[in-house]
């Protein structure tokens, strides 16, 4: 009996390793794309220290536009350069039915100077507003360019395992296009990138120099502000400075609008709705010590995060600097130009895609936090298809948040060590899109 039992347990074991071989291998792709940015992570930092060192502005990214042409040449992607002016669109298409994803990066540095001690630091200079300017990626757009030719390379890899098409968007830029010249998000828009490539959903993230490295935060909804820009001109009168009740002083008038532009916030609008900040950027006005001048202009940012709230602040800036203006006996002239909408999230793709996140990050890393006033040009592609843009950490943990380096300055500073989370969260998103 008991070689019975034998025979037939060793037969039992023969038939199961038997059906091992004849069984598809199932494979786990999050374990293989977590190993590939694992493999990538170097590149990708050299990649970025590259950018780094050679920053350029908005619609000049020439250089960066090449560059990454050129890390892509070798992958399974078709590659479109040029598109509003300097992009950079690359499509994996794996031929098999599925989703059409976006994933968007930003290009282009700031007319600041680099004064960060590191041996890739940014040497270069352009014109900007006619004056000659450092050139330096003080918001991280290097980074993102890093991650997203990382990401691309990892699904190029995992290409056999997809569905679909990953259209790759290097888009220049964001930080506003030179004046009297379009571009950004919204000229990609306009030469038709959603409709070519049939883009059903965008995904985008942004390196935060405030937030732990290891660290993803977000927000449902809106999470960045819209961006509007006001100019406003006051016509005084021009008399000598020693005289000035023969005249009307153009420049006092223009600080007493500033001031009244700040009870607009500060009285005038319920910021238990939502946050909007107004602020005057430039004030100019005069030539010499002893006269007062005929007109002078401020120049300044709008950001609100509710359309209604938006329009209000719009007619209280004009209804303010105008009757100003004339209590004082000078003319004031507003022009309010519209920027970027508000960076919405849709909400409905911002829970779907949440898991994801914390997949690769770990649930405890996964944060939501409060709206941003700072302003994305990723909005227009939100507007056109759901979108979910979120926050990569990129403080190092040992320095404490309130003496971390800010966005947009010369101290302007990032751990690299975030950038293998940024490659998993956008591949993970990728996988996890139905």
């Amino acid at each position: 009996m008991k070689y019975i039992i034998f025979f037939l347990l060793v037969n039992m074991v023969c038939t199961l390793e038997a059906q091992k071989k004849t069984m598809p291998k199932t494979v786990d792709l999050s374990l293989q794309a977590a190993q590939l940015a694992g493999e990538f992570e170097d590149q990708v930092i050299r990649w970025r220290r590259h950018l780094h060192q050679y920053p350029e502005l908005s619609n000049r990214e020439f250089k960066t536009m090449a560059y990454i042409a050129e890390q892509l040449k070798n992958l399974d992607v078709k590659i479109e350069t040029g598109m509003a002016h300097t992009g950079v669109v690359a499509v994996l298409d794996t031929g098999k039915p599925g989703p059409v994803i976006g994933l968007r990066a930003d290009m282009d540095g700031l007319p600041v100077r680099e004064r960060v001690d590191v041996p890739f630091v940014s040497r270069e200079e352009d014109f900007y507003l006619d004056q000659k300017v450092g050139v330096m990626h003080a918001c991280g757009h290097d980074s993102h360019v890093a991650i997203l030719m990382g990401t691309a390379h990892i699904l190029n890899r995992m290409k056999k395992e997809l569905k679909g098409k990953i259209v790759f968007v290097f888009q220049p830029a964001e930080e506003g296009a030179p004046a009297g010249e379009e571009g950004g998000a919204a000229l990609m828009i306009k030469q038709g990138l959603i409709e070519k490539h049939g883009i059903q959903v965008m995904y985008g993230l942004h390196i935060s120099s405030t937030e732990n490295a290891g660290s993803i935060t977000y927000k449902a909804m809106g999470t960045m502000a819209a961006a509007d820009q006001f100019s406003i001109k006051i016509k005084g009168k021009q008399t000598h400075g020693s005289k000035p009740w023969s005249g009307v002083d153009p420049i006092v008038v223009g600080a007493q609008i500033i001031l009244g532009l700040q009870t607009i916030i500060s009285r005038q609008t319920d910021l238990t709705n939502e946050a909007a900040v107004i602020t005057v950027g430039k004030f100019s006005g005069g030539v010499r010590n002893n006269i007062i001048s005929e007109e002078a202009e401020m120049i300044g940012t709008i950001r609100t995060l509710d359309t209604s709230m938006q329009r209000m602040i719009h007619e209280k800036i004009k209804l303010t600097a105008e009757n100003i203006a004339e209590s004082a006996g000078a003319q004031a002239e507003v022009n309010i130009k519209i920027g970027y909408p508000v960076t919405y999230n849709n909400p409905q793709l911002t829970a779907r895609m949440l898991p994801s996140l914390e997949k690769v990050a770990g649930e405890q890393n996964v944060l939501v936090v409060k709206a941003s006033t700072g302003a994305e040009d990723f909005s227009f592609f939100a507007q056109k298809v759901p979108g979910f843009f979120f926050f990569l950490g990129g403080k190092p943990k040992n320095v404490d948040k309130f003496d971390a380096s800010q966005h947009h300055t010369p101290d302007f500073y990032i751990d690299e060590s975030g950038f293998i989370l940024g490659m998993k969260a956008l591949t993970q998103l990728v996988l996890d899109t139905k």
